[in-house]
């Protein structure tokens, strides 16, 4: 809820909102969800998320005490530990040479590999044993001075592939938010009060999740090839069509609810 509503409990009392509903911030938000999911033992390899996240230092130092490996975007005004003090990120990028750099597809797009360029920077070690910390930035083809940093935690020897697979895990979440939107109305809703906002929400996340669910169920284990790719590819348009078809027929099987 905007920090604007509830400032304001006369607005937030007519839409039907709790009065013990409060702002809370995205990383505290992060926190109570990784919090949850850590005492219901939920099998979490790794952590990754964007700088909002990454720039946390409690949710960075937690993940570190658990342990878990994360792979987390941190902006150019964080600092990071090298030696015996505090770097900020911005400048490290900044001094990196030109040459060292490793190309790595973060994954497949809309038009392909998604390629980058990737240099690996050690930083002090964590109290845990058998692990590390390291510093990844990550430079366009295109344009080399658009550059991004990544605070990475993981097991000793974790490669560099394997800790920018990671970080290029978190799109997914970016497209099924794409995909909730186009197939099932994620964003088309006309409420006025906080039931009816939850109850829209709700339904919309089941129909996506009965979506991918049943297309898991049907996916073969056998690795595509290059020509079952092309034609999946090409496919794309009308398994579109069957899929908003399918979308709209979950939506309308769930029930109301109270």
């Amino acid at each position: 809820m905007p920090e604007e509503w509830a400032a304001n409990r006369e607005r937030t009392r007519a839409a039907g909102i709790p009065d013990a509903v409060e702002h809370v911030s995205k990383p505290n938000q992060a926190w109570a969800i990784l919090t949850r999911a850590v005492e219901h033992h939920l099998p979490l390899a790794w952590v990754t998320g964007e700088s909002v996240y990454g720039d946390s230092r409690r949710i960075r130092l937690w993940l570190e005490s658990l342990p878990k490996g994360s792979v987390l975007a941190v902006s150019a005004k964080e600092y990071v530990p090298i030696g015996f003090q505090q770097c900020r990120v911005g400048n490290l990028l900044a001094g990196r040479p030109v040459e060292g750099w490793t190309r790595v597809s973060v994954g497949n797009g809309a038009k392909g590999p998604r390629w980058y360029d990737w240099y690996r920077l050690t930083l002090n070690d964590p109290l845990h044993e058998g692990w590390k910390r390291w510093l990844v930035g990550r430079r366009r083809l295109r344009d080399p001075t658009d550059l991004a940093a990544y605070a990475c935690f993981a097991p000793e020897g974790t490669s560099l592939e394997t800790l920018v697979q990671v970080a290029g895990s978190r799109w997914a979440i970016e497209a099924c938010f794409e995909e909730a939107k186009g197939e099932v109305g994620l964003d088309q809703y006309e409420v006025r009060s906080w039931t009816g906002w939850y109850r829209h929400l709700t339904r919309v996340c089941a129909a996506i999740w009965r979506i991918n669910f049943a297309a898991t169920k049907r996916r073969s284990p056998a690795p595509p090839t290059s020509w079952a790719c092309f034609l999946e590819g090409r496919a794309d348009d009308t398994a579109r069509i069957h899929r908003r078809g399918r979308a709209r027929a979950a939506f309308d099987r769930l029930p109301a609810g109270p």
